[in-house]
Formats: C-alpha cells, sequence, structure tokens
C-alpha cells in the first residue's frame, strides 16, 4: 500500500485551487510563472495544529509539485520530527511562484494583490484545522505572517508564533562571503531556541524527548518527506536526502526554462 496526498478536491481548498493568480498578480519578470503555482505540503484534513511559512518554490518542488521538499524541506522536516510532529502539519509558501531574483521577493513582499490570495490559504488553513503554532521560515515569510495579523482573521490567531532562520540560510550566508561552519552554527543555535519555545506547546504525534542540534548539522537531523505528502505514484528517490533536480543552461533564458531531473545513482535499479 501506497499513501499519497488527495490534493483539493474538498472545499475550501478546491476553490482556492480553481481560483489562483498567475501573471497579472505575479509579474513574470520577476516570477517564474511557466513553472506554475504550488499551493502547499501537507495535511489538507483538519488534522494539522502546525502551520509553516516558507518563501517560494525552487525546482524540486516545480517537479513534485508540493513546496518544501528539496534542501529547505528535508532540514525542516528534521525539525518538525524533534518537536514529534510527524504528520500533522501543513505548509503554504509566501509565493505561489518562484521568485526570479532575491530583489524581486523583497520587492513584492506586501504587494496587496499577492497577499490577498495568500490570506484566503492562511484563513481557510487557520479555519478548518487546531492549529497551535505558526512557524516563518525566514524574512520573507516573517513579513507575510506579519501582513496577515493585521486583517481580521488573522487578529483572531491567538496560538504560538516562531519567526526563524529559513534553512537553507547557510548556503546563502556562504555565497556572500560568511564563514560556511559560522553560518550553520548561528541556524542551529536559532532554531535550538525555537525548539525550546514550541517544545511543549505543540501537541506531538510521537512523544519523543526534545534533542538539540550541535554546532553542525548531522545526517540525523535530516528528515525523510513523507509519502503522504506528495501526488500518487511519485518515485521514492523524489523524498529522498540527494539532490536530483537543478536548473541547467548556458544562458538565463535557457536555464530559466529548463530543470534537469536525474535519478541518484544509489537509487537506480540498473
Amino acid at each position: 500500500m501506497h499513501d499519497f496526498d488527495p490534493g483539493y478536491a474538498h472545499e475550501p481548498y478546491a476553490t482556492l485551487a480553481h481560483t489562483y493568480p498567475g501573471p497579472e498578480t505575479y509579474p513574470a519578470k520577476e516570477f517564474r510563472v511557466e513553472w506554475g503555482p504550488i499551493f502547499h505540503r501537507g495535511r489538507l484534513d483538519g488534522t494539522a495544529r502546525v502551520l509553516v511559512i516558507g518563501q517560494d518554490p525552487a525546482a524540486h518542488e516545480a517537479i513534485t509539485r508540493r513546496i518544501l521538499v528539496g534542501t529547505a524541506g528535508r532540514r525542516f522536516q528534521g525539525f518538525l520530527g524533534k518537536l514529534g510532529i510527524d504528520s500533522s502539519y501543513v505548509m503554504v509558501n509566501t509565493y505561489l511562484y518562484s521568485v526570479y531574483g532575491q530583489n524581486a521577493g523583497n520587492a513584492h513582499a506586501t504587494d496587496p494583490a499577492i497577499a490577498a490570495y495568500r490570506h484566503s490559504w492562511l484563513d481557510a488553513v487557520t479555519a478548518h484545522n487546531p492549529i497551535q503554532a505558526v512557524i516563518a521560515l525566514g524574512g520573507l515569510a516573517d513579513t507575510a505572517v506579519s501582513t496577515w495579523r493585521t486583517t481580521p482573521s488573522g487578529a483572531t490567531y491567538t496560538g504560538a508564533y516562531q519567526h526563524i532562520l529559513h534553512p537553507t540560510y547557510p548556503d546563502s550566508a556562504a555565497s556572500s562571503g560568511t564563514d560556511p561552519a559560522q553560518a550553520m552554527a548561528k541556524l542551529l543555535t536559532n532554531w535550538n531556541a525555537a525548539l525550546d519555545a514550541l517544545h511543549g506547546t505543540v501537541t506531538p504525534d510521537t512523544d519523543r524527548p526534545l534533542t538539540h542540534y550541535g554546532s553542525t548539522l548531522a545526517a540525523a537531523d535530516l528528515g525523510t518527506i513523507p509519502e503522504g505528502d506528495l501526488p500518487p505514484g511519485l518515485p521514492a528517490w523524489m523524498r529522498s536526502d540527494e539532490a536530483w533536480a537543478a536548473r541547467q543552461g548556458t544562458t538565463p533564458a535557457e536555464k530559466r526554462a529548463t530543470i534537469l531531473v536525474q535519478i541518484p545513482a544509489d537509487q537506480r535499479p540498473f
């Protein structure tokens, strides 16, 4: 038997899937709208207790049609596991489409039209699930939550809230000249503080002792994306801890239009 995510057949999510915005709201010069919208990952059946706000979909997400399944997703899945949250979560992104350049993400952080549709998702999730905690991954997600909290529906949320460093913070910081080890240690210190704040506040799926991160991210700290989070029939290697999708191209236009999908060598049956 294989578990899978049944998708958006039921309300209020069916209407949200029917009415998503396109290039009229997300400018094609600043978002990869040609890859389509990617809505969520996790439970839409009324059982989610943790609401996670990410940033925007990347290459892995474009293929699986669910958010936070690449490096960021595997790292954060491990964070949830430390809280004992194995399945009772739902994740949505700040942006439906992949940002084409970080400046674009910052420029649209408070865009009213983008926020309006995102608020519809946050309203639906919090109205139909017993959400005990909201976790924002990075600054853009924090802005998204802050904007939502100014709305009538958002103002009624009274659960816990944690804004943590984005799971790929060490990678982006290192690319800007920060020592990689220091950047990772900063992330894990930040995440340990959030674990302390949330542990005992969120009802776990599996009651397990809280274990903190060390100064480096160990293999055991990574989580595997559950089969039940993805559409039916996707192969197991798409949920593995290995990179299998990357943008490729010799020009910006070609790289924008091309994602190379390659089965990891140790996952090939030949």
